[in-house]
Order: C-alpha cells, then sequence, then structure tokens
C-alpha cells in the first residue's frame, strides 16, 4: 500500500510535468491522478472533484495533493482538503520534486510530503558560466 498522488494545476501544467517524470523513470511508481484547472473554473466544483479523485487514490495510506503555485485557486484548492491524517499538501511543483517523490513510493505520507518539499528546494540551481 502506498500513498496516492493527486497534482492539481493550471491548465495542462500537471499532464507536461507527469509525462515527464513517467518518461524519465520509465513508469509511475505511485498511482497517480491529475487535476487540471481551467482558467474560469469553479473553486467549489473543482474541489468536489478534488474529494472524487481523492477517494480513488486513497487505498489507506493517504494521498498527497501537489499543486502550482501558492495562493491560486488550484493551491487553495488543495490547501482546503487537508486534514493533517489522510491528505496533505504541498505547493510549487517542479520536476525535480515530482521525481524525488516519485522515487520514494515506501514513504508515509508526512514523509512523502518532506521529501516534496526538499526535492523542490534541492532541485533549484543557479547555473554559473564557467568564462
Amino acid at each position: 500500500m502506498s500513498v496516492g498522488l493527486l497534482i492539481i494545476t493550471h491548465e495542462r501544467i500537471a499532464n507536461a510535468i507527469v509525462d515527464t517524470a513517467v518518461h524519465m523513470l520509465g513508469r509511475s511508481p505511485l498511482q497517480v491522478s491529475v487535476l487540471p484547472a481551467p482558467r474560469d473554473c469553479d473553486p467549489d466544483a473543482l474541489r468536489a472533484e478534488a474529494f472524487e479523485h481523492i477517494d480513488r487514490l486513497d487505498t489507506g495510506a493517504g494521498v498527497l495533493v501537489i499543486t502550482d503555485i501558492y495562493g491560486s485557486t488550484p493551491s487553495n484548492v488543495a490547501c482546503s482538503l487537508v486534514d493533517g491524517e489522510r491528505v496533505l499538501a504541498v505547493s510549487g511543483i517542479n520536476l525535480p520534486m515530482l521525481v524525488r517523490v516519485m522515487n520514494y513510493p515506501q514513504l508515509s505520507l508526512g514523509e512523502l510530503a518532506e521529501k516534496a518539499v526538499s526535492g523542490g528546494r534541492d532541485g533549484v540551481f543557479a547555473c554559473r558560466s564557467d568564462a
């Protein structure tokens, strides 16, 4: 039994980042569901749909919700889902974060949320010229 992963982002961001991570890893070691938020979405409808995804994803280990930019509609919806036991959320998705999460499918929900944050943060570097 592993944590389910729900990714809520603006438009097609989630599809692109999940497809890329799965391509890099060769498979998805976690059950993943994507929920795109259209520009004109109704937050209450998006929240209801997110709960449907969570119910499908949760096999007993909980669901980690990852979203794009903190304070946006997808993030606000994700934060409203958090209950501290069954659902945790992390905002600021990037490819290093998602790959890190997918590399640790055996972790608990809390540990996976921490791994998401460290993967996102540690995967950001300033590229410098050697010249």
